[in-house]
């Protein structure tokens, strides 16, 4: 920060003039160094996009096989259920067929038959029941087993685009780094509403240009003619200008060339 200030300091001409050509170097090279941090990130392209876009693919399906092995689950319980029921039929029908060897009349042995036939008709039920089951387990493993292989697939085009990510990003990272502090050193040389104005038009430029110098007496971000009176008002430094047409500051070629030479 106080080399970045001293540099600042140095480019500087006139004593009168010194803070509003300081904020213009200093909004000039804050530009430069956004700039070069863009161009870090546009080399990363579109993999942080694709990486989320990947995770969230993921964490959808995780979902989707943590509700069907649950539905697994409960079917498997109603399976195993219904088995004991048709044991306990059984057990019921053996106990009134062996009460039937030992009744006394004709209405007590067509009671006994009758409960037979109700427990015969629950097995009948109970069986049928299972056999919906069984189909209905099948159909959740078979969706299971493609999710999980669909998910299995995006976690290795997520391995694969993590390691190109994790690979640029390590390559990168530090001069992203230091140019992020730089960008924060010059940023703090500028009035806050300076500093919320250039990234306003940042945000809104499709190539990030908020600062642009002069060239060809034309406006360096969208070539709009720039008239001479106003091209010698900016060249003496007494005020911040903007370009008319697109709003972008600009600076002339000697504060371009002290905002270079304070980088």
């Amino acid at each position: 920060m106080k080399e970045t200030k001293s540099k600042l300091n140095q480019a500087s001409l006139e004593e009168g003039d010194y803070g509003i050509e300081q904020k213009m170097i200093a909004l000039y090279a804050l530009q430069q160094l956004d700039s070069k941090i863009d161009s870090i990130r546009i080399i990363r392209g579109e993999l942080p996009l694709e990486v989320q876009d990947l995770e969230d693919d993921i964490a959808g399906y995780d979902a989707r096989i943590e509700k069907y092995t649950e539905e697994a689950k409960v079917i498997e319980k109603n399976i195993s259920d219904r088995k004991a029921a048709i044991i306990e039929f059984k057990a019921q029908i053996k106990k009134y067929e062996k009460q039937q060897k030992d009744v006394r009349n004709n209405r007590e042995f067509d009671s006994l038959s009758k409960e037979i036939e109700f427990q015969g008709l629950e097995i009948q039920l109970n069986e049928k029941r299972i056999r919906e089951a069984i189909h209905a387990y099948d159909q959740k493993s078979a969706e299971l087993d493609r999710v999980v292989n669909l998910r299995d697939e995006r976690q290795k085009d997520l391995d694969m685009k993590q390691s190109e990510l994790n690979e640029i990003i390590c390559e990168t990272e530090k001069d992203e780094k230091d140019l992020m502090e730089k960008s924060a050193a010059y940023s703090a040389h500028i009035e806050k509403r300076w500093v919320e104005n250039y990234q306003r038009i940042r945000n809104n430029a499709k190539n990030g240009l908020a600062v642009v110098c002069i060239d060809r007496d034309a406006c360096g971000g969208c070539f709009s003619k720039i008239p001479p009176q106003r091209q010698l008002e900016i060249q003496m430094h007494k005020k911040i200008y903007a370009c008319e047409y697109c709003g972008r500051f600009l600076v002339d070629e000697d504060i371009k060339e002290k905002a270079n030479k304070s980088l």
